[in-house]
Protein backbone atom coordinates (compact mmCIF):
# COMPACT_ATOMS: atom_id res chain seq x y z
CA UNK A 1 0.00 0.00 0.00
CA UNK A 2 1.39 3.42 -1.08
CA UNK A 3 1.67 6.38 1.82
CA UNK A 4 -0.61 8.60 -0.08
CA UNK A 5 -3.16 5.51 0.61
CA UNK A 6 -2.64 4.57 3.26
CA UNK A 7 -3.35 8.46 4.49
CA UNK A 8 -6.48 8.28 2.58
CA UNK A 9 -7.69 5.37 3.94
CA UNK A 10 -6.85 6.44 7.69
CA UNK A 11 -8.45 9.79 6.73
CA UNK A 12 -11.97 7.75 6.20
CA UNK A 13 -11.61 5.65 9.10
CA UNK A 14 -11.59 8.93 11.40
CA UNK A 15 -14.89 10.27 10.05
CA UNK A 16 -16.12 6.84 10.03
CA UNK A 17 -15.07 5.62 14.23
CA UNK A 18 -15.93 9.80 14.99
CA UNK A 19 -19.09 9.72 13.77
CA UNK A 20 -19.47 5.81 15.82
CA UNK A 21 -18.47 7.54 18.61
CA UNK A 22 -20.85 11.08 17.92
CA UNK A 23 -23.70 8.34 17.23
CA UNK A 24 -23.51 6.92 20.40
CA UNK A 25 -22.37 2.77 18.87
CA UNK A 26 -19.22 3.16 20.30
CA UNK A 27 -19.89 4.26 24.10
CA UNK A 28 -17.78 5.84 26.55
CA UNK A 29 -15.16 2.90 27.92
CA UNK A 30 -15.38 0.63 25.11
CA UNK A 31 -12.07 -1.12 24.27
CA UNK A 32 -11.33 -1.03 20.36
CA UNK A 33 -9.87 -4.03 18.92
CA UNK A 34 -7.66 -3.76 16.24
CA UNK A 35 -8.11 -7.13 14.16
CA UNK A 36 -11.86 -7.17 14.87
CA UNK A 37 -12.04 -3.83 13.76
CA UNK A 38 -9.80 -3.84 11.04
CA UNK A 39 -12.22 -6.30 9.57
CA UNK A 40 -15.63 -4.74 10.54
CA UNK A 41 -14.06 -1.33 8.68
CA UNK A 42 -12.37 -3.34 5.92
CA UNK A 43 -8.76 -1.85 6.78
CA UNK A 44 -5.63 -2.66 7.77
CA UNK A 45 -3.98 -2.24 11.04
CA UNK A 46 -1.49 0.21 10.15
CA UNK A 47 -3.98 2.92 9.00
CA UNK A 48 -6.37 1.58 11.60
CA UNK A 49 -3.86 2.67 14.32
CA UNK A 50 -2.84 5.82 12.34
CA UNK A 51 -6.72 6.70 12.83
CA UNK A 52 -7.28 5.72 16.52
CA UNK A 53 -4.18 8.28 17.04
CA UNK A 54 -6.01 11.04 15.34
CA UNK A 55 -8.67 10.46 17.60
CA UNK A 56 -6.69 10.29 20.76
CA UNK A 57 -5.44 13.96 19.52
CA UNK A 58 -8.91 15.02 19.50
CA UNK A 59 -9.75 13.35 22.92
CA UNK A 60 -12.43 11.13 21.67
CA UNK A 61 -10.12 8.11 22.62
CA UNK A 62 -7.72 7.49 25.38
CA UNK A 63 -4.18 5.56 24.78
CA UNK A 64 -4.10 2.25 27.34
CA UNK A 65 -0.98 1.89 29.05
CA UNK A 66 -1.14 -1.74 28.23
CA UNK A 67 -1.35 -0.94 24.54
CA UNK A 68 -5.12 -0.05 22.37
CA UNK A 69 -7.41 2.11 22.54
CA UNK A 70 -10.63 2.89 24.71
CA UNK A 71 -13.17 5.71 23.98
CA UNK A 72 -13.20 8.04 26.32
CA UNK A 73 -15.10 9.02 28.75
CA UNK A 74 -16.62 12.16 29.89
CA UNK A 75 -17.91 14.03 32.97
CA UNK A 76 -20.30 16.36 33.04
CA UNK A 77 -17.95 18.77 33.97
CA UNK A 78 -15.72 18.21 31.22
CA UNK A 79 -18.89 18.93 29.17
CA UNK A 80 -19.53 22.32 30.56
CA UNK A 81 -15.89 22.99 30.14
CA UNK A 82 -15.86 22.12 26.60
CA UNK A 83 -18.66 24.32 25.94
CA UNK A 84 -16.82 26.92 27.68
CA UNK A 85 -13.59 26.97 25.31
CA UNK A 86 -15.41 26.65 22.10
CA UNK A 87 -17.05 29.83 23.67
CA UNK A 88 -13.48 31.24 23.81
CA UNK A 89 -12.14 30.24 20.92
CA UNK A 90 -15.23 31.34 18.73
CA UNK A 91 -15.27 34.89 20.46
CA UNK A 92 -11.31 35.39 19.77
CA UNK A 93 -12.16 34.69 16.11
CA UNK A 94 -15.07 37.23 16.57
CA UNK A 95 -13.32 39.60 17.49
CA UNK A 96 -9.81 39.17 15.39
CA UNK A 97 -12.42 39.03 12.43
CA UNK A 98 -13.64 42.87 13.34
CA UNK A 99 -10.25 44.51 14.53
CA UNK A 100 -8.19 43.07 11.78
CA UNK A 101 -10.86 43.58 9.32
CA UNK A 102 -12.83 40.25 7.88
CA UNK A 103 -11.96 38.90 4.46
CA UNK A 104 -14.89 40.50 1.67
CA UNK A 105 -15.39 37.25 0.41
CA UNK A 106 -16.29 35.78 3.52
CA UNK A 107 -18.28 38.16 5.28
CA UNK A 108 -20.35 38.22 2.35
CA UNK A 109 -20.56 34.38 2.48
CA UNK A 110 -21.36 34.87 6.26
CA UNK A 111 -24.53 37.28 5.28
CA UNK A 112 -25.55 34.78 2.89
CA UNK A 113 -25.52 32.40 5.50
CA UNK A 114 -27.83 34.54 8.33
CA UNK A 115 -30.34 34.82 5.10
CA UNK A 116 -30.35 31.25 4.67
CA UNK A 117 -30.90 30.36 8.01
CA UNK A 118 -33.85 32.80 8.27
CA UNK A 119 -35.65 30.81 5.29
CA UNK A 120 -35.84 27.81 7.71
CA UNK A 121 -38.13 29.61 9.81
CA UNK A 122 -41.37 29.21 8.47
CA UNK A 123 -43.69 32.39 8.07
CA UNK A 124 -45.14 32.13 11.70
CA UNK A 125 -41.74 30.77 13.49
CA UNK A 126 -43.50 27.75 14.53
CA UNK A 127 -41.94 25.75 11.80
CA UNK A 128 -38.43 24.74 11.20
CA UNK A 129 -36.58 22.82 9.09
CA UNK A 130 -33.95 21.55 11.70
CA UNK A 131 -31.96 19.37 8.47
CA UNK A 132 -31.36 22.43 6.73
CA UNK A 133 -30.89 24.72 9.56
CA UNK A 134 -28.26 22.33 11.30
CA UNK A 135 -26.14 22.07 7.31
CA UNK A 136 -25.81 25.76 7.44
CA UNK A 137 -25.38 26.45 11.26
CA UNK A 138 -22.16 24.61 10.84
CA UNK A 139 -20.89 26.23 8.06
CA UNK A 140 -21.69 29.65 9.57
CA UNK A 141 -19.06 28.54 12.32
CA UNK A 142 -16.92 27.40 9.95
CA UNK A 143 -16.75 30.59 8.46
CA UNK A 144 -16.64 32.13 11.53
CA UNK A 145 -13.34 30.40 12.27
CA UNK A 146 -11.89 31.43 8.96
CA UNK A 147 -12.46 35.11 9.40
CA UNK A 148 -10.40 35.17 12.27
CA UNK A 149 -7.52 35.50 9.73
CA UNK A 150 -5.38 33.15 12.08
CA UNK A 151 -4.51 29.86 10.93
CA UNK A 152 -4.08 28.94 14.69
CA UNK A 153 -7.52 30.19 16.26
CA UNK A 154 -8.78 28.54 13.15
CA UNK A 155 -7.48 25.05 13.52
CA UNK A 156 -8.51 24.70 17.62
CA UNK A 157 -12.23 26.22 16.75
CA UNK A 158 -12.96 23.17 14.18
CA UNK A 159 -10.59 21.25 17.14
CA UNK A 160 -12.97 21.40 19.58
CA UNK A 161 -16.03 21.29 17.73
CA UNK A 162 -14.76 17.89 16.86
CA UNK A 163 -16.14 16.90 20.32
CA UNK A 164 -19.72 15.89 20.03
CA UNK A 165 -21.10 18.19 22.97
CA UNK A 166 -19.03 20.90 21.95
CA UNK A 167 -19.77 20.73 18.09
CA UNK A 168 -22.77 24.44 17.46
CA UNK A 169 -25.66 21.36 16.90
CA UNK A 170 -24.53 19.62 20.09
CA UNK A 171 -27.55 18.77 22.50
CA UNK A 172 -30.26 19.96 19.58
CA UNK A 173 -32.72 16.60 19.09
CA UNK A 174 -33.12 15.79 15.11
CA UNK A 175 -36.82 16.85 15.50
CA UNK A 176 -38.37 20.64 15.77
CA UNK A 177 -41.82 20.24 17.02
CA UNK A 178 -40.68 20.90 20.80
CA UNK A 179 -41.37 24.39 21.76
CA UNK A 180 -38.30 25.18 23.41
CA UNK A 181 -35.87 24.17 20.72
CA UNK A 182 -37.98 26.13 18.16
CA UNK A 183 -37.16 29.26 21.12
CA UNK A 184 -32.93 28.37 20.98
CA UNK A 185 -32.92 28.14 17.27
CA UNK A 186 -34.90 31.40 17.26
CA UNK A 187 -32.64 32.77 20.05
CA UNK A 188 -29.37 31.63 18.12
CA UNK A 189 -30.25 32.89 14.60
CA UNK A 190 -30.86 36.47 16.33
CA UNK A 191 -27.19 35.69 17.45
CA UNK A 192 -26.15 34.52 14.06
CA UNK A 193 -27.84 38.39 12.49
CA UNK A 194 -25.87 40.11 15.78
CA UNK A 195 -22.46 38.81 15.38
CA UNK A 196 -22.21 39.14 11.37
CA UNK A 197 -23.09 42.82 12.03
CA UNK A 198 -20.49 42.92 14.77
CA UNK A 199 -17.85 41.82 12.90
CA UNK A 200 -19.05 44.09 9.68
CA UNK A 201 -18.52 47.00 11.83
CA UNK A 202 -15.35 46.57 13.30
CA UNK A 203 -16.52 45.82 16.73
CA UNK A 204 -14.69 43.50 17.96
CA UNK A 205 -15.22 43.34 21.96
CA UNK A 206 -19.02 43.43 20.84
CA UNK A 207 -17.99 40.58 18.30
CA UNK A 208 -16.57 38.66 20.96
CA UNK A 209 -19.23 39.20 23.59
CA UNK A 210 -22.11 37.57 21.49
CA UNK A 211 -19.65 34.81 19.81
CA UNK A 212 -19.58 33.49 23.74
CA UNK A 213 -22.71 34.30 24.78
CA UNK A 214 -24.06 32.14 21.26
CA UNK A 215 -21.74 29.04 22.54
CA UNK A 216 -23.72 28.87 25.67
CA UNK A 217 -26.64 27.87 24.05
CA UNK A 218 -25.10 24.47 23.73
CA UNK A 219 -25.29 24.34 27.53
CA UNK A 220 -28.91 25.55 27.67
CA UNK A 221 -29.84 22.79 25.43
CA UNK A 222 -27.59 20.09 27.81
CA UNK A 223 -29.66 21.61 31.33
CA UNK A 224 -33.27 21.26 28.99
CA UNK A 225 -32.22 17.83 28.01
CA UNK A 226 -30.82 16.59 31.69
CA UNK A 227 -33.26 17.94 33.43
CA UNK A 228 -36.65 18.83 32.35
CA UNK A 229 -37.06 16.85 28.96
CA UNK A 230 -35.45 13.47 30.62
CA UNK A 231 -37.18 11.63 27.75
CA UNK A 232 -35.39 13.02 25.17
CA UNK A 233 -31.82 11.58 26.24
CA UNK A 234 -32.11 9.23 24.15
CA UNK A 235 -32.35 11.39 21.03
CA UNK A 236 -29.09 12.77 21.92
CA UNK A 237 -26.35 10.09 21.15
CA UNK A 238 -23.29 11.77 21.92
CA UNK A 239 -24.89 11.81 25.90
CA UNK A 240 -23.62 7.41 25.38
CA UNK A 241 -20.08 9.20 25.97
CA UNK A 242 -20.85 11.52 29.03
CA UNK A 243 -21.25 10.36 32.78
CA UNK A 244 -23.58 12.33 35.41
Amino acid sequence: MSQNTAATHAARTVIELREKIINGQLTGGTRLFEVPLAEELQISRTPLRDAMSRLTEEGLLERLKNGGFVVRTFTMDDVVDAIELRGVLEGTAARLAAERGARQDLQSRMDHLVSELDDCFGESRDTVDFERYSELNAEFHQVLASLSGSDMVKREVERVCRLPFASPSAFLPDRSDIVAFRRSLQVAQEQHRAIAAAIAAREGSRAEHLAREHARTARRNLDYVLRQEASLRDQVPSLAIVTN
